[in-house]
């Protein structure tokens, strides 16, 4: 989702690092994300709880390493907290399952989701309302990748994947899993007939770590996470870009009604003027566009995501 750069450390290759964030990622993700806080959490060993009445939760589906993450949310909560005067809170989760969860249940008032997990968390969360969408999620894509020991050069042809093993994202990712799923089916291939299996590797980060150790064949990513991970110089020869899908729609903010109910009636208005007026003029502004891979912020509607939608029945992963 965001095009921020990761910090380098030490010796350890990019991938090595990613690997070992992975298994430290949740404490990682709670601590850089309490230095991002606009505000001290309250005095409760539940941050869910804490401050409710006054606080703006936001969260994200965890789609890339918990430090971009932290880094990238814990800018926009301290933007938000100084352009709309709220007390805004960054929260990380575990899954994209807990994302949807929790914003169902009202412990996550505003969150940025993908496609499918933003109409799961809609249709299970009556009255959540669309906020915004970035202009580059008007016509959002997936690149396939390949290890370059497959021998396959870049190419449009797609049945050239079935006999490979193969990795998606996260189950519930609509650029990791879904969207690329039914443009396989569409070329002929069955997404689920990977030698094997498919496999899940959890992030696009993950997908390319397991693709270029040629753990899978070949995988599917976020077109933007590729392209931020090619400008920083973190992807392996190993990997090859192989293919790109069509245009979907994917990454917007939804609210919840709590939050509304909290907040005031005007709060939808707010959050989506503050969002589309976000200028790369402005220094402060660019710099949350900038994280986000985003020119700009546009407003967005529920039938944005029909398409995702439909397929999402058609998977079993809408009900």
């Amino acid at each position: 989702m965001s095009s921020a750069p990761a910090a380098r450390s030490g010796g350890l290759d990019p991938f090595s690092r990613r690997t070992l964030l992975g298994a430290t990622g949740l404490a990682l993700a709670a601590t850089l994300a309490a230095c991002g806080r606009s505000s001290p959490v309250a005095s409760s060993s539940d941050p869910f709880t804490s401050g409710a009445a006054g606080r703006l939760r936001i969260g994200a589906i965890p789609d890339q390493d918990p430090e971009i993450l932290a880094r990238l949310y814990g800018t926009v909560a301290d933007a938000m907290s100084d352009g709309l005067g709220l007390d805004v809170g960054y929260e990380p989760v575990t899954d994209y399952a807990a994302a949807v969860s929790l914003f169902r249940t009202g412990d996550l008032d505003l969150v940025w989701f993908g496609g499918l997990t933003g109409v799961q968390a809609r249709l299970q969360t009556p009255g959540a309302t669309p906020i915004a969408q970035r202009d580059i999620d008007e016509a959002f894509h997936s690149v396939f990748v390949v290890n370059a020991a497959t021998g396959l050069a870049p190419s449009d042809d797609l049945t050239a994947l079935a006999g490979l093993r193969f990795t998606y994202g996260s189950e519930t990712s609509t650029s990791g899993r879904l969207m690329p799923a039914y443009f396989l089916e569409r070329a002929g291939v069955d997404p689920q007939g990977f030698p094997g299996g498919p496999g899940f590797s959890g992030s696009h980060d993950a997908t390319l770590a397991l693709v270029a150790s040629g753990t899978y064949q070949a995988g599917v990513l976020n077109e933007q996470v590729w392209e931020s991970r090619s400008e920083e110089g973190a992807v392996p020869p190993s990997v090859v870009r192989y293919a790109r899908t069509p245009a979907y729609h994917d990454y917007h903010w939804l609210l919840g009604p709590a939050a509304v109910d909290r907040l005031g009636d005007d709060l939808p208005d707010r959050l989506t003027g503050w969002f589309t007026a976000l200028s790369a003029d402005d220094p402060a502004d660019a710099e949350v566009l900038d994280l986000f891979g985003a020119g700009a912020f546009l407003e967005t509607e529920a039938s944005n995501y029909d398409q995702i939608e439909t397929i999402g029945r058609d998977l079993g992963l809408v009900s």
